[in-house]
């Protein structure tokens, strides 16, 4: 039985003490005539509510749970008993759903969870079908980001000459956007049979996925001395007029060394543009791996190395089956999972996070 221990309980309470003073103050006569307060109560009031409309939730269904128990005890009759066993039964799902949710509520929430995200995908182990496979990921996403009324905007897509991505990076719009894909973070492996496999045999093949949330100018700071900035000629099948102009950009942040570049456009100006949003999330990522040791070399293990054996999910399309390795949770609805079904595994990643955080706090 999943429980809650004392010290989340106690922590709970304090919560739910601390509810019910915000509601006595907002109705305060001095507070009603002091807007600045009433504002900060009404902040502190929401942000709590949740947790403790979900930690009454608990103590009803506990308790629920206690008095079936007790009747069951003291109960001879079989039919009575059947009821019993099955209320109690439901009293136990339904304080799992509730603990799972308190644990997700409890957590701290990321600092970025809000944001919008650029993704990238690389190829890895495999060759082409690394590429065609980073290709299948890329579709995947774009699906999942419509489930959830977000915008896809491309930012660099090359492709290999076996018709897969040689390197993919996309933005994904909407709010919210960084506190879901941020679980797709990390090498993705597949087991399928290639279409130019001539005798049906079967193939791993890996391909990476990195997620930087986006930020503002104001958030970074790069000044205009610290850029080279080259043009070129776009390559790769693209638009009308997208090969046949130096339109392509490609900066390069002196202090850092870090490269990015940009042809899906049209123009040098969009281009830039675009780039630049691409250097200031790859440059605040590296300072929250500097500011917090925690999230050191994040972006690093987010890509992996890319070798076969590394992967934090596995798409084998013969058994039909999506296996995520960081929760040992597998689904048999690998059509669903690549048209964007992803939410059931995000949410059991988030459930083991919460855990794991109110682990350590015990």
């Amino acid at each position: 039985m999943n429980r809650l221990n004392e010290r989340v309980l106690e922590r709970l309470h304090e919560m739910e003490e601390r509810f019910e003073e915000t509601l006595s103050a907002m109705a305060a006569p001095d507070v009603s005539t002091n807007p600045n307060r009433l504002k900060e109560l009404g902040i502190l009031h929401s942000e709590l509510k949740p947790v403790v409309e979900a930690y009454r939730e608990y103590n009803d269904a506990a308790a629920e749970m206690g008095e079936a128990a007790e009747m069951l005890e003291a109960e001879a009759d079989p039919d009575m008993r059947e009821y019993l066993n099955s209320l109690q039964s439901e009293s136990e799902q339904d304080l799992e759903r509730i603990v799972t949710r308190l644990q997700v509520l409890l957590v701290p929430k990321d600092i970025d969870d809000e944001k919008d995200v650029i993704v990238e995908l690389r190829p890895a182990a495999g060759g082409d079908e690394a590429g065609l496979w980073a290709t299948d990921l890329h579709r995947m996403y774009e699906r999942f980001a419509e489930r959830h009324g977000w915008a896809t905007e491309p930012i660099d897509l090359s492709w290999a000459d076996g018709g897969g991505l040689a390197f993919g990076q996309f933005a994904v719009k909407g709010k919210g956007a960084y506190s879901r894909f941020k679980w797709e973070a990390g090498p993705h492996r597949v087991q399928r049979v290639p279409k130019t496999e001539s005798q049906g045999r079967i193939h791993t093949s890996i391909a990476t996925v990195a997620v930087l949330p986006e930020v503002e100018a104001v958030e970074v700071e790069i000044h205009d001395n610290d850029l080279e900035i080259e043009t070129m000629r776009s390559t790769g099948p693209g638009g009308q007029s997208v090969n046949t102009t130096d339109s392509a950009i490609r900066i390069t942040h002196k202090p850092t060394g870090m490269v990015v570049s940009c042809q899906d456009e049209k123009s040098q100006l969009q281009n830039k543009l675009k780039a630049m949003r691409v250097l200031r999330a790859r440059l605040y990522q590296q300072q929250l791996e500097e500011q917090m040791g925690e999230r050191s070399d994040a972006r690093r293990m987010q890509v992996g190395t890319g070798e076969r054996a590394e992967k934090i999910r596995t798409y084998n399309f013969k058994e039909n089956r999506v296996t995520d390795h960081r929760i040992g949770m597998t689904v048999h609805s690998l059509p669903a999972i690549l048209d964007g079904d992803l939410d059931g595994f995000h949410e059991g990643l988030m459930a083991q996070a919460a855990a794991d955080v109110l682990a350590g706090d015990s």
